[in-house]
């Protein structure tokens, strides 16, 4: 018999979460949080500052912040980028104030980055929550980037060669998806489920930056 007089048990409270979303370049990191948007999930969705030039189909302060260089550099200057890398000869970096913000308000904050930043991230911020989106194959990964059409032949080459050696870092991460061919709902649907699951932890995550 349960003693009314007993103390409750405590439930532990789960602070927000910050969640990287990394791999390979044409993945469909982008394509995957795009879809997540589109689905209204509750979730703050962290915008990248990048002096890489827009793609047709992107759209400015959504997709990405598009800056130029010398704004690029004075932000970083300030010290205002949670992390920063250089990407295929672009430099990209995720505002430190955004973060802070997001997590202020209560929403959990989901990142977009490449496996370097994955690891600036890893090292500043272990508490994060770390996943890792794989193509189904090379194959399907050389056919997503190609599709593209953004790059000459030996750019794409490079990209590949790159993606398999970034590959072999999926073992760093804390889970991993393998973002199927016209699966996004699926792959969003498992990030949703992660996030999900980390905050039913009875030693919860504690994001300090």
């Amino acid at each position: 018999m349960i003693d009314p007089a007993a103390p409750a048990i405590p439930i532990p409270e789960h602070p927000p979460l910050l969640i990287i979303v990394s791999g390979p370049s044409g993945v469909g990191k982008d394509a995957a949080l795009k879809r997540m948007r589109e689905l209204k999930f509750p979730f703050h969705f962290l915008v990248t500052n990048t002096t890489r030039p827009k793609r047709p189909e992107e759209v400015n302060d959504q997709d990405y912040h598009f800056i130029t260089p010398e704004q690029f550099a004075a932000m970083d200057a300030r010290g205002e980028f949670l992390e920063r890398a250089v990407v295929y000869g672009y430099d990209y970096g995720n505002s430190k104030q955004e973060v802070r913000d997001a997590l202020a308000r209560g929403q959990d904050v989901i990142m977009r980055i490449d496996v370097q930043g994955a690891a600036t991230i890893r090292r500043r911020v272990p508490e994060a929550v770390f996943i890792f989106l794989m193509p189904p194959s090379i194959k399907s990964l050389e056919a997503r980037l190609r599709k593209r059409r953004t790059e000459p032949e030996e750019y794409l080459k490079i990209r590949l060669h790159a993606a398999q050696l970034e590959m072999n870092e999926v073992e760093k991460f804390d889970y991993v998806i393998v973002n199927e061919d016209d699966a996004l709902d699926e792959t969003a649907e498992l990030m949703r489920a992660i996030i999900q699951a980390e905050r039913c932890r009875v030693k919860p995550r504690r994001i300090e930056l």
